[in-house]
């Protein structure tokens, strides 16, 4: 069993994920205007929810099981009338969330730090209209620094669990056919799929370059177009899917 209170704790130590997250927030922000959702669930916010960043919707639902987590994203929503935050894990608040409708369901950086990823799914779905498309985002481990680390000698497999993914207790690594497998088995259609953000190194790495001065934001910005070159190898997969049509 996951431990949320060092989980929460360690994810706000670590480095460079503040960067990370820009560039998986412009990821999702893309989705979002591309499909334009009036509702919008969204499953594990973390310090950052989307309700701040994309504010055209009509009703926004958090669903957080980390107790800090849930606190700020309360804190954050007070005053907003459409925007609902629930303490919990999405199975507790499942019976409750049939009662609404979301055209977009967001998995944002979760399925991975899951034991049991599918069963996640199997609740999504029961909240999934023929249209509702659910937005799904993992690290990749085909990522740069990955293949890096392997044609190095210091991982004897991609799939190797790195020191960070142990730190926060994830339990699975995918790449763009293991994820695409999990959820046709789970009976989604994969509707659009591609890597974002291309890392060269680590993310302690990258910190440090980022307080040299090395890594500027222009640098950064051309790292995550450099993905459409390279559509196989960007830190992070992202997924969109709708329920197969039987």
């Amino acid at each position: 069993m996951r431990d949320l209170k060092d989980y929460q704790a360690s994810y706000e130590q670590l480095p460079f994920e503040d960067t990370q997250i820009k560039f998986r927030k412009r990821k999702v922000i893309e989705t979002l205007n591309r499909y334009q959702p009036r509702s919008i669930l969204e499953i594990g916010c973390g310090l950052a929810p989307f309700f701040n960043d994309y504010t055209h919707y009509d009703f926004f639902t958090v669903v957080e099981p980390g107790e800090h987590f849930y606190q700020n994203a309360a804190a954050h929503a007070r005053g907003k009338n459409n925007v609902e935050v629930l303490l919990g894990t999405l199975q507790e608040n499942c019976e409750k969330l049939t009662e609404r409708p979301y055209d977009v369901v967001l998995l944002v950086s979760l399925l991975h730090e899951l034991s049991d990823p599918a069963a996640l799914l199997a609740s999504v779905a029961t909240l999934c209209s023929a249209n509702t498309v659910v937005h799904v985002n993992v690290p990749n481990a085909k990522s740069v620094h990955r293949l890096l680390a392997l044609e190095m000698g210091l991982i004897a497999s991609v799939y190797e669990k790195s020191d960070t993914q142990r730190k926060m207790q994830q339990s699975h690594t995918f790449d763009v056919d293991l994820l695409t497998e999990l959820l046709t088995e789970a009976n989604f259609n994969v509707i659009e799929r591609g890597t974002f953000f291309i890392k060269p190194f680590t993310h302690s790495q990258m910190a440090r370059l980022q307080q040299a001065g090395v890594a500027s934001d222009l640098l950064l910005d051309g790292l995550y177009k450099l993905s459409e070159y390279f559509p196989d190898h960007g830190s992070e997969i992202f997924m969109n899917v709708q329920l197969r049509k039987t």
